[in-house]
């Protein structure tokens, strides 16, 4: 047996995915830049929490306000994508794609559980 080294990386209870494969609806909950700007928001008021405080705070919460909005529509995304990938098939779907989805479903929640 040999040493997988991305494997060994992976974070606890993660299954690791083969390179460049991705399946339906698998993306990140966002751009990255919109994610820099919501980190930029974020170091923002880290570094003007000392003069403004309760500005700072309010930067901080707009940040995480931010950041859930963009999760809420990814994970929408992703319902609609794998509801259209088993919904209103024929009753003959091979088991074996309807069980696909089903992992896909319990991987999801899953993570959401984890946060």
């Amino acid at each position: 047996m040999t040493y997988d080294q991305t494997r060994a990386q992976q974070p606890a209870g993660r299954t690791p995915e083969p390179a460049g494969r991705r399946g339906p609806g698998r993306s990140r909950c966002s751009t990255s830049d919109e994610q820099d700007k919501i980190v930029q928001h974020l170091r923002h008021a880290l570094n003007t929490f000392a003069d403004t405080p309760l500005k700072a705070l309010e930067e901080a919460e707009s940040a995480y306000d931010e950041a859930t909005a963009q999760l809420v529509n990814a994970l929408a995304e992703r319902r609609r994508v794998l509801r259209a990938g088993w919904q209103d098939r024929d009753p003959g779907t091979q088991s074996e794609e309807l069980r696909h989805a089903l992992r896909q479903y319990r991987e999801v929640t899953q993570r959401l559980l984890h946060i």
